[in-house]
């Protein structure tokens, strides 16, 4: 099954589109390419830089809790190849895995590595789904009955799971470290971590204001997308339906983040009389804009490539033996063959 389990994905991502089509027909996917102009190649550029800038400090300062080496100018590139690297390929988080991979190679400690990257995303979700949560509470004229209950449950899981660790790790991480069980003793490492990572009072407040920072920087590329879509609604009424479908493409079921957003917007913004087509046009304004955003990832993974290329161009000559000498040949003159030697 795990085998089978990114296709599935796939397939899942590819059902979601093949409905809409079916409902709505191609107009309202082609209109989001058509809509793409050079204002908002640059306001994505612009917000996609502060973005980026928001979630590689947030790394950052996650990393260094964790005893862990990271610059804020080399986060900002590991963190824009990623998001190339995610809007490219499928599943939206394998860009995320190289990252958390390579930082912890570099630093020493994969396991401490992958576990910071792991938290620094939870940080900007547990945000988002407090903020959808806080719209489904708050509003619930403009989510449709599936939705909402999705919310909740998503919302109360994420409550428990904080709470369960948080606890679990105040009483009883210290003696599970020093069990025999290596399950257990991974899993006081992995909560030590998560309270030292997130939950101190040197790191909560910097990573909780930079991931509503980077909320925010979101949702002002999602006003974009709708503005240029020719959505004239004002902003308040917008930022609730742009909340759940940043939320949605969280779900699992996506190519790059394609697939649930475009179905969320559809149901949305039905819903809330803006147009299911109109919906999913606005959705393809936000895909393109965010895959233009994380074009500078692709300048990095060129370079590193380059560079890592040359390394080993370098490397290998380097190895490369010296073809050995040849003796130079002595010739001797007659007068001195007959002397002795």
């Amino acid at each position: 099954m795990k085998r089978f389990w990114p296709w599935l994905k796939i397939l899942g991502a590819l059902a979601i589109l093949a409905v809409l089509v079916r409902q709505l027909g191609t107009q309202a996917f082609v209109d989001g390419l058509r809509e793409v102009d050079a204002a908002g190649v640059a306001a994505a550029l612009g917000i996609g830089l502060a973005t980026t800038v928001f979630s590689a400090w947030r790394w950052c300062l996650v990393a260094r809790r964790l005893s862990l080496d990271l610059t804020l100018p080399g986060a900002v590139a590991e963190y824009y190849r990623a998001l190339f690297l995610n809007s490219v390929l499928p599943a939206g988080v394998l860009g995320d895995v190289d990252r958390a991979v390579q930082h912890g190679r570099e630093s020493g400690n994969v396991p401490r590595g992958v576990r910071a990257v792991v938290l620094e995303r939870t940080a900007g979700q547990i945000v988002l789904i407090g903020a959808s949560v806080a719209v489904v509470i708050g509003i619930p004229s403009v989510v449709p009955p599936p939705i909402d209950k999705v919310v909740m449950i998503a919302g109360l899981v994420v409550v428990v799971l904080t709470l369960a660790a948080v606890v679990t790790g105040m009483t009883a991480g210290k003696r599970w470290i020093h069990s025999g069980s290596k399950w257990r003793r991974g899993f006081a490492i992995t909560l030590a971590d998560l309270r030292m990572g997130l939950l101190t009072k040197e790191t909560w407040p910097g990573v909780s204001l930079l991931s509503v920072a980077t909320l925010a920087g979101h949702l002002a590329l999602f006003v974009v997308a709708a503005r240029a879509a020719g959505v004239t609604a004002p902003v308040g009424e917008l930022l609730p339906l742009m909340i759940l479908a940043l939320l949605a493409m969280g779900l699992p079921l996506n190519i790059g983040g394609w697939g649930p957003r475009e179905g969320v917007c559809a149901l949305l913004f039905g819903a809330a009389g803006l147009g299911s087509a109109q919906g999913v046009t606005v959705a393809v304004v936000y895909g393109v804009l965010a895959l233009v955003a994380g074009l500078p990832g692709a300048g990095v993974l060129l370079t590193r490539s380059a560079a890592g290329f040359f390394k080993t161009f370098n490397t290998r000559r380097s190895d490369t033996p010296a073809a050995p000498r040849t003796a130079a040949r002595v010739v001797r003159t007659p007068a001195q063959i007959g002397e002795p030697r």
